[in-house]
């Protein structure tokens, strides 16, 4: 259409700051995921004034970029790396690959260009910025499938490779190219580096019907593309309301035949589908009352991805995994449970959902831990094993009895909104979430640029406050505020910081852990502590459907709080859980296991908790955020983003929902929107015609009048 509407902001500016054009020379991809880089040029029409800059664009930072820009503040938000997500993105493998090269490679960094500072006056002070990530430490992969040759062996759908850099113009292929299919999902680490996003004129203002609260949403088939917010090049389908949030369908089952033995995967295939595999750097759900689904259907955020549920709750006990029931139907259909054990189960699960009301029953083991609580409850063993580990999943020996009892009464609450566990996992992986929220700020005039260093902080000595920042091109761009990823701060400034780790592994698995009718399962798993001192593990199992592997796959995560290094923690679980030898080495216990076809090790540092006053020399309107936790839920980004934007902007709402059609402002001289044929217009046809075509194989979200 010819008419562009722009969305009326709070402050009443006539218009919005468009996203500056990627640089000339933009870095080409090689087919293997390595990056040609050409020297960087200026972004001529990159605007020296905002309200609030933003650095890093992880979760906490792009909510709080999505707020400050959905409340009429300008945003500048940029990044060095050339992947939205920071340690919340996702890769695709030979994204990963890459990643774990860079990651691997101890870069000298004595002799860099300082020549920014000759760019501080005598009246200001620098605060310099790390341009080295150093929050990933001890990587170590390992691949424990059929290592055919997969030298020269391409991905599926990926760039072509290029020979040398400097080849002729035409030859290129620009990371933003249309040539990639719509169909192929695209690794916000690889293919796509465009560094601007949509602009706001190009949002569709037709706002989608709410569905009623409690109501299971419409689930979408596989092979639907979910869409992807900046950087993935494909639009996602959407759903506001309490149906956001919503799981997809599951693939189709495959013969029986075929079911009973696993097909045989190398790894040239998996290099070959590594399009089919987005890996998380970081592993979580979403609990379906948590405060980020809250926050993604509040803000109508929840329009730009769509989100599978997990089905089942698994247990180890005893060197076995088994299925927790979780919801009031699965207790009683168990058959792991005896009656009496059912009858103490569903007292014990209906008192934890209003304990505040019976403080008699734990006012007098508030100073003992949850498990010594329960072992008060007259529960066997096995229901003891079942809520510390797979309902509270809380720690045995550190968590107290409020912290369980609350704990239990959370996932409770959260089971039955969307399926019958609590939880819900977002199609493509977790980095679509932080991708969204940038999304969101991009529709409200916020400008984004990747791979864009920033070089220091600029301080006025006379308030004390920053003015500026100075990026790799020289630039000084001025703002009000400013935020900070933690991982950009240099060692000087966190001299006084005290940081925990994570312990992570990632496998690729020939099938599931616990093997049912069904094979499209997304299954959680709490592995108790094997040691004194040790950390419990959580494991999350992913299957195709989750569009984050390929097909007869698994992608299995672990997590825990780091006590030696990730594979130290980790190996030990994974060998009571998985067959580690090749095929030839398999023994007849082991065939039982489910094989590992590869895998990888990594510490991730833990900055969540840590206090700004920790922070040497930081001025009050420079405000850091910090890394993931090791939390399962994204609790602890939601609060910190919230608290971070209501000390900026106490008046303003936080997240508030998009506006209504009413709201829209055209310009003077385009056309009215009644005289425009508006209904008719080309533009608005591809987005029906897309959603009316996907409803057709049961990709797109049900809506209901």
């Amino acid at each position: 259409m010819n008419i562009k509407a722009l969305l009326s902001l709070r402050r009443g500016r006539p218009s919005l700051p468009q996203p500056p054009e990627p640089p000339a020379a933009a870095p080409a991809l090689s087919a293997g995921g390595a990056r040609v880089t050409a020297p960087p040029k200026m972004a001529d029409n990159l605007p020296t004034e905002f309200d609030v800059v933003v650095v890093g664009t992880g979760l906490p930072e792009s909510i709080i970029a999505a707020a400050c820009a959905r409340s009429g503040q300008r945003v500048l938000h940029v990044d060095s790396r050339n992947y939205y997500g920071g340690n919340w993105a996702s890769f695709s493998f030979s994204g990963l690959l890459s990643w774990i090269k860079e990651n691997q490679q101890k870069t000298d960094l004595s002799d860099e260009c300082e020549d920014w500072r000759k760019l501080i006056l005598e009246d200001e002070e620098a605060i310099p910025l790390s341009s080295k990530d150093k929050t990933i430490h001890h990587i170590e992969d390992f691949c424990f499938g059929d290592q055919d040759s997969a030298e020269g062996v391409e991905e599926a759908g990926a760039l072509p490779k290029l020979p040398v850099f400097g080849a002729p113009a035409a030859q290129r292929v620009s990371p933003g190219s249309e040539e990639t299919p719509a169909a192929e999902r695209v690794s916000p680490g690889l293919e796509k580096e465009n560094p601007t996003v949509e602009s706001p004129g190009e949002e569709p203002q037709t706002p989608e019907p709410e569905q009623a609260p409690g109501t299971e949403p419409a689930r979408a088939a596989p092979g639907a593309e979910a869409g992807a917010a900046p950087g993935s090049g494909a639009a996602p389908s959407t759903a506001s309301g309490e149906s956001a949030p919503e799981p997809a369908k599951t693939e189709a089952a495959p013969s029986e035949s075929a079911a009973q033995e696993p097909k045989k995967i190398t790894y040239s295939q998996i290099v070959r589908e590594g399009r089919r595999f987005n890996i998380d750097l970081v592993s979580k759900l979403l609990y379906s009352r948590g405060l980020l689904i809250d926050l993604l259907i509040k803000s109508n955020v929840s329009r730009y991805a769509e989100f599978k549920n997990a089905t089942r709750v698994l247990a180890f006990r005893e060197g076995k995994v088994e299925q927790v029931p979780c919801s009031r139907a699965d207790v009683f259909n168990s058959r792991q449970l005896t009656m009496v054990e059912k009858r103490m189960l569903m007292k014990f699960l209906t008192f934890c959902l209003d304990y505040e009301q019976h403080p008699k029953e734990y006012q007098d083991y508030e100073s003992s831990t949850f498990a010594q609580f329960l072992q008060t409850r007259k529960l066997t063993p096995s229901l003891q094993h079942f809520i510390l580990h797979s309902i509270a999943m809380v720690s045995e020996t550190e968590s107290s009895t409020l912290q369980g009892l609350q704990a239990t009464r959370k996932f409770l609450q959260c089971l039955g909104r969307y399926g019958n566990t609590p939880f819900l996992f977002p199609l493509y992986g977790q980095g679509e979430i932080p991708q969204c929220f940038c999304r969101l700020c991009a529709v409200f005039g916020g400008i984004y640029c990747l791979r864009h260093a920033v070089r220091c902080l600029v301080l006025d000595r006379a308030s004390g406050r920053c003015k500026a920042i100075v990026d790799h091109f020289g630039q000084r761009i001025s703002a009000n505020y400013f935020i900070v990823e933690d991982s950009y701060l240099s060692e000087s400034t966190c001299t006084n910081v005290c940081y925990r780790q994570i312990s992570r592994a990632v496998l690729i698995t020939d099938r599931s852990v616990l093997n049912t009718d069904s094979e499209q399962q997304v299954s959680i798993l709490t592995v108790p502590p094997l040691e004194v001192g040790r950390a419990a593990v959580c494991v999350i199992e992913l299957c195709s459907s989750t569009m984050t592997c390929m097909k007869d796959t698994y992608l299995v995560h672990l997590t825990c709080p780091s006590t030696k290094t990730a594979r130290e923690d980790l190996e030990p679980i994974v060998q009571k859980l998985f067959n580690l030898n090749t095929e030839k080495e398999t023994e007849n216990e082991e065939l039982e296991k489910p094989r590992v076809l590869w895998a990888v090790y990594f510490n991730m540092r833990d900055s969540s908790g840590v206090e700004k006053s920790s922070y040497a020399g930081l001025p009050s309107n420079v405000y850091v955020c910090s890394a993931p936790d090791s939390a399962l839920g994204n609790d602890c980004a939601v609060k910190q983003a919230e608290t971070i934007f209501r000390e900026m902007f106490p008046a303003e709402e936080f997240c508030p929902p998009s506006l209504n059609p009413g709201d829209i402002i055209y310009d003077e001289d385009e056309i009215e929107p009644e005289e425009s044929g508006l209904n008719n217009s080309p533009e608005t046809k591809p987005e029906s015609s897309a959603e009316e075509s996907s409803s057709g194989d049961g990709a797109a979200v049900a809506k209901e009048e």
